[in-house]
């Protein structure tokens, strides 16, 4: 009698210990609430075309787009379970812009962007499972702003006229397009502990815009830039 009675109690007790674990252990449900916060960074992986407004015999002059790393926010909400719509966010992105080709080596200027991308994510993860991986689709709005242009390339325009074709340039403005374009995404949420969470995430995002350049001579110079980067982003997460 003692040992049913002490194996009943064992069994009880490991039973306990796994409804336990298992309450802790959930994937990500309808009405769940994740916020993540971390480090994100912008790698641009397109080119761009040739700068228009160039003398003949110039056909090589184009510009390229540097990293650039920032605080990132991101919130996601539950629609159903395994279904989740998520806003990413950051503080703004200030990126140098340099040039390529006849302009290799001259730095033209820096512009700064917000990315906010609203994804449609779905979630494989187990009922039970620590690790919740996922995919999503969804669309980015690139807002540019604070554009500025680099003594360097005003000092390029007046001492190498053979590319320039000018002379006495002492100001240039730089404005650049705002983008909408399509995101892909794909990322990993790992519980460390309760609703505490580890996450990695990489994003495919589609940016064009189309850079114009107006010396206070008068002249506009315009290039389309690709700038098409991964975006990757490490981050903890608390579900709320």
């Amino acid at each position: 009698m003692k040992n049913s009675i002490k194996k009943t109690s064992v069994l009880a007790a490991v039973v306990g210990l796994s409804l336990g674990m298992t309450s802790v252990v959930m994937a990500h449900e309808k009405g769940d609430i994740l916020v993540r916060a971390g480090v994100v960074t912008v790698v641009p992986s397109g080119d761009s075309g040739t700068v228009s407004g160039l003398p003949d015999g110039v056909n090589d002059a184009r510009v390229d787009v540097e990293n650039d790393s920032q605080l990132s926010l991101t919130g996601v909400y539950m629609l159903q379970d395994r279904i989740g719509l998520e806003l990413l966010a950051a503080t703004p992105f200030t990126h140098n812009i340099v040039g390529k080709g006849d302009l290799a080596g001259v730095n033209v200027g820096e512009t700064s962007h917000l990315p906010p991308t609203l994804s449609l994510q779905y979630y494989f993860g187990g009922k039970n499972s620590r690790f919740q991986p996922y995919v999503g689709l969804g669309v980015n709005y690139t807002m540019f702003f604070s554009e500025e242009v680099d003594g360097n390339l005003i000092e390029t325009l007046n001492t190498l006229p053979t590319i320039a074709g000018l002379g006495g340039v002492k100001s240039v403005d730089m404005e650049l397009d705002d983008s909408f374009g399509l995101a892909a995404q794909a990322g990993i949420d790992v519980q460390v502990k309760d609703n505490w969470y580890l996450n990695a995430a990489v994003w495919y995002i589609n940016i064009d815009t189309t850079a114009t350049l107006k010396t206070d001579l008068g002249t506009t110079h315009e290039v389309d830039v690709d700038v098409d980067p991964w975006v990757f982003n490490v981050a903890v997460a608390y579900k709320f």
